[in-house]
């Protein structure tokens, strides 16, 4: 069966993002494990202070107790979820569970509200989704789940076979039932022969999901497919994460990190 995990730490953002992932996961009949990661306090005084770690892990099992029940209410009750809450790196920790229970897909907020929740929360889950191995999906604030009528994919048409799950983007095409829509991220309206010959494998690779496809000519390339998903209603927009070596990482802008802060449409970070 299918399992959702959602990553919390009891936040708005993050609360949001949970029942995104409860939505989500009555939607296609998956279980939702929620996961708190806690951090001891580091002691920065000269002065030891004592630490109340009972007190600490006793609020987290309280707080996600709550959060199950409230979710399980707001889903009629017909939602399997279970909770986990560990001390340590959650980054660590999601990639430790991800191996062991092969999760559809991992949730979380992609930002706060405040100042301090958005460095934070942001960095967090921009990191997470560039270096987690496996499907995350980031909710900004406020979005909410309804349907996926329309699945939006960021492609630059480059190293197609290589670079692109086909797997995963036909199994969540087929489990919502939805639209599939292509947004070229070129930066100019100038076709080469490399991108047209890209573009003719991707369309062979997903020609049985009948994708529409869209160039977008803003110079901003960030700007201009986030402007898109907003207008034309994108309910989940897929995004690949790119590695790069330190030299050329050093100059290349994150895409990534940009789809994550600002759009306000969710984003789903799919990996080869």
């Amino acid at each position: 069966m299918k399992t959702i995990i959602a990553a919390t730490d009891f936040s708005s953002a993050a609360f949001n993002a949970a029942n995104y992932a409860a939505q989500m996961a009555s939607a296609i009949d998956a279980n939702l494990v929620l996961l708190h990661i806690y951090q001891i306090p580091v002691n920065y005084t000269e002065v030891p202070f004592a630490l109340d770690m009972k007190g600490i892990i006793d609020d987290a099992e309280k707080n996600i107790t709550s959060l199950k029940e409230e979710l399980i209410r707001k889903t009629n009750g017909k939602l399997s979820i279970n909770t986990k809450v560990e001390e340590g790196s959650l980054f660590d920790h999601l990639k430790h569970l991800c191996s062991q229970i092969k999760p559809y897909a991992v949730i979380l907020g992609s930002q706060g509200s405040t100042a301090a929740e958005r460095f934070f929360f942001g960095s967090e889950s921009v990191y997470t989704a560039k270096h987690l191995n496996w499907p995350i999906i980031t909710v900004p604030p406020g979005a909410g789940f309804t349907s996926v009528k329309k699945i939006g994919l960021a492609c630059d048409f480059e190293k197609v076979i290589s670079t692109i799950p086909v797997d995963e983007i036909k199994m969540l095409v087929k489990d919502f039932g939805a639209e599939l829509h292509i947004l070229n991220t070129g930066e100019t309206n100038t076709y080469s022969p490399e991108l047209v010959f890209e573009s003719g494998l991707l369309q062979e690779m997903i020609l049985d999901l009948k994708p529409n496809y869209h160039f977008i000519t803003n110079k901003n390339i960030d700007e201009g497919i986030i402007d898109f998903a907003e207008k034309n209603k994108i309910d989940l927009l897929l995004v690949l994460p790119k590695h790069h070596l330190l030299p050329e990482k050093i100059l290349h802008k994150s895409h990534t990190r940009q789809f994550i802060l600002h759009s306000h449409v969710p984003v789903m970070a799919l990996h080869q």
